[in-house]
């Protein structure tokens, strides 16, 4: 009996850090995408420099912190998800540089620029931190349409993975249009904070940014909708119980058509998620015409919410497919820790959760207000 209850709660571990990666991987999206949106946006909204470092020092209490939300969900790939993390940095190690560069440059961007009055400086530092904010957030977009679509990796008999594509297949039609997704929710989640906490005319400008990008991520989600209903999914066919020991060769996968939407029509419930999208999305637009900025902004996280819930109801169990040899495909089941590594994350994540939404919502609390233009200029502590 205590064998039992032991392999049942190894099963619910499982589903349970599945769901907190999702939580980490929209927290990324919300907190870090709202500084990159900034980044991306920044020599739209502000038109000279001045207003540009008003947009900057919006952001500039927060970004470091909020990037403790890239830094979880790196954390829990690697403590969790051990299987996945290895296979993905392996495949994926180009991109990983390419991501790891851009955003090397970004703290830089953001401690120097202001150091010399020298316009060229200045521009030079705009433009590192227009890479750093655009370039991760299609990256994190095409990650996810690349595992939507299925990994080209196989394992051989020692479990060590090879990856069989190349780096150019990695940015294919699909996964470049969810990078568009990615950085158009980033833009959005950007541009309503400037709304909410930059003084005119920058505030004005983001506003504007924030409608035209709200619209784009929905007619781009609408086109990645339809193009999963026609894509071949990944089907389970047979395999170890749930919470059984097991490796990715003691199971048999299929693709088949459809297969991305089975979930859907087996529990109907699970539509919610697109239309948290769609809602917090449209919802957000309006509210923006209604001049409520901080409410267009927590609809956006509503979004992002919907996005990556129906990523990962589209997919369960499958965490990472292959294309190679389906049968060697990643699941929820067998690429996870041991049941006593996961306990004892569960254990530490109801400790420190709490913290660091703590600490999070104070900062945003204690550093509320508007950056003002004239406040910025006068300042010889602003960014």
């Amino acid at each position: 009996m205590e064998g039992f209850f032991a392999l049942e709660a190894y099963a619910l571990l499982k589903v349970l850090w599945w769901v907190l990666l999702g939580v980490l991987l929209t927290g990324i999206g919300v907190m870090v995408g709202m500084d990159m949106g900034v980044g991306t946006i920044l020599r739209y909204v502000g038109r000279t420099d001045v207003e540009r470092r008003v947009a900057i020092n919006v952001i500039g209490p927060h970004w470091d912190g909020n990037q403790v939300w890239f830094i979880l969900g790196g954390g829990a790939i690697f403590a969790a998800w051990p299987l996945v993390y290895a296979t993905a940095f392996s495949g994926f190690y180009i991109v990983m540089l390419v991501l790891l560069w851009s955003m090397i440059v970004r703290p830089l961007g953001f401690e120097y620029r202001s150091k010399m009055p020298s316009e060229r400086w200045r521009n030079v530092w705009d433009a590192t931190l227009f890479i750093s904010g655009c370039i991760p957030m299609v990256v994190f977009g095409a990650a996810v349409g690349n595992v939507i679509l299925g990994v080209p990796f196989n394992f051989d008999w020692r479990l060590t993975s090879y990856y069989t594509g190349s780096f150019i297949s990695l940015f294919n039609p699909f996964a470049v249009l969810c990078g568009v997704m990615s950085l158009s929710l980033a833009i959005y989640m950007g541009g309503t904070r400037l709304a909410a906490a930059a003084s005119a005319p920058v505030s004005d400008r983001a506003r504007t940014a924030a409608v035209v990008f709200a619209l784009v991520a929905v007619v781009v989600f609408s086109g990645c909708g339809f193009w999963v209903a026609t894509m071949d999914g990944f089907k389970l066919v047979s395999g170890p119980a749930a919470a059984a020991a097991q490796t990715p060769l003691h199971q048999q996968v299929v693709r088949e058509a459809g297969a991305l939407l089975a979930n859907y029509a087996k529990y109907p419930a699970l539509w919610t998620f697109p239309a948290l999208t769609y809602a917090g999305l449209i919802l957000g637009v309006l509210s923006l015409a209604a001049n409520r900025p901080a409410l267009a902004w927590w609809l956006g996280a509503l979004a992002w919410i919907g996005v990556m819930g129906t990523v990962g109801a589209a997919m369960f169990p499958f965490m990472m497919p292959s294309i190679t040899n389906p049968s060697h495909s990643l699941t929820v089941w067998n690429s996870g820790s041991s049941l006593r590594t996961l306990g004892w994350m569960t254990g530490w994540t109801l400790v420190f959760m709490p913290l660091i939404v703590w600490y999070t919502s104070w900062a945003f609390w204690v550093m509320r207000g508007k950056v003002d233009v004239k406040d910025v200029a006068a300042s010889e502590h602003a960014l």
